[in-house]
């Protein structure tokens, strides 16, 4: 369903209503879409360490690498 929002200011129990009915709205404001109406979706926990040991980083991660320096620099730094 589409409103525009003066509608949608003086209709909205009712848009609630229909969007716990599973209805998405979408308010407009001279024909952009400006903001949709749809059920809350709470946020999910974020996991923490979900690629403990999967991820190996080298032990020269941080090294310079003098060809790297040489494209961005030139050969005189």
């Amino acid at each position: 369903m589409v409103v525009n929002v003066s509608e949608a200011k003086t209709k909205l129990s009712k848009l609630i209503e229909m969007v716990q009915h599973g209805e998405r709205v979408v308010i407009v404001e001279n024909d952009l879409p400006i903001a949709d109406l749809v059920m809350h979706e709470p946020a999910r926990k974020r996991r923490l360490g979900i690629l403990n040991n999967e991820v190996k980083i080298p032990d020269d991660f941080l090294a310079e690498d003098e060809e790297i320096n040489e494209m961005f620099y030139g050969k005189d730094k």
